[in-house]
């Protein structure tokens, strides 16, 4: 259908056609027409996405509550590549701002500790020792040796011996208020500290996904208008009043009201154990 549309039949703008998508031919690739510093630059947010992401699921961040910042660790020329998509990122992590450092132990301190199964049938009776080793090895240089494939030496008795990566444990921990993701040298770090701001966006947010699933129960389409009435918790109330026009937009409201939630069509939800009241009249 999709494809009728746009060639408008066998005569349409695109000249004579075939009758159905199936029976064309593939495009032939334009080399000229490859934009590798694109590339380059949207694989650089996708990675960052995906750790801040990592991040927030590992930290039970709601994804509709905004997040004040995300710390991320670039060299300068990743940096230019992730700031030309910094809105794109910005919306996908739903975080304020963006902040760059050059070094992940800018955001986190490491400990390294020996891995006794792989350590143990080496070395035997020799462990106590190779723990001691292990423990006094500087675990920046052990971070960097781990993510550059490179052998790690102790000295045992005199002797020395190499370790390989899965022979150490490397623990991470972050900055106090943040949840740091990394993965092969990149790092996103979430700063989880909510303030009254943010967390009034947040259940303002929220206010706008129930009113889009009420929408949805009361038969609308998409692109109908409505007469929005909301009604319930105060501290509710007080982050919609914050945001009255951001979620009249998001909801296609035309009227806004918060008179206690009355509409042709009604209904109660809770939000964080707060009672919401949602009542949508269809408008023209």
């Amino acid at each position: 259908e999709i494809y009728t549309n746009l060639v408008g039949g066998e005569t349409g703008d695109f000249g004579e056609m075939p009758d159905s998508v199936h029976l064309t031919d593939f495009p032939e690739p334009n080399p000229e027409l490859r934009d590798e510093g694109l590339e380059v630059a949207m694989e650089a947010a996708r990675r960052t996405v995906e750790l801040g992401r990592a991040g927030r699921a590992q930290a039970a961040a709601k994804v509709r509550q905004p997040l004040r910042r995300a710390v991320i660790v670039a060299t300068e020329a990743e940096r230019k590549q992730i700031e030309a998509q910094s809105d794109l990122i910005r919306t996908e992590l739903n975080v304020k701002e963006l902040e760059f450092v050059s070094d992940q132990s800018d955001l986190v301190s490491h400990t390294v500790k020996p891995n006794f199964r792989t350590l143990g049938p080496k070395f035997g009776k020799e462990m106590p020792q190779v723990a001691a080793a292990v423990g006094g090895l500087d675990p920046d240089h052990v971070v960097e040796a781990i993510e550059s494939d490179r052998p790690i030496g102790i000295s045992i008795g005199g002797t020395d011996h190499t370790l390989a990566s899965e022979d150490l444990l490397l623990e991470m921990e972050p900055l106090d208020g943040y949840q740091v993701e990394a993965q092969a040298g990149h790092a996103v770090a979430l700063a989880l500290e909510l303030d009254e701001e943010l967390l009034r966006e947040g259940l303002a947010r929220e206010v706008v996904h129930a009113v889009q699933n009420a929408r949805k129960e009361a038969g609308l389409e998409i692109t109908d208008r409505i007469a929005l009435d909301l009604g319930g918790d105060d501290r509710l109330l007080e982050a919609v009043r914050e945001h009255e026009a951001y979620i009249a937009d998001e909801v296609l409201a035309t009227g806004f009201t918060l008179d206690g939630g009355s509409g042709d069509a009604v209904e109660q939800v809770a939000i964080d154990g707060m009672e919401l009241t949602i009542g949508i009249s269809k408008t023209v």
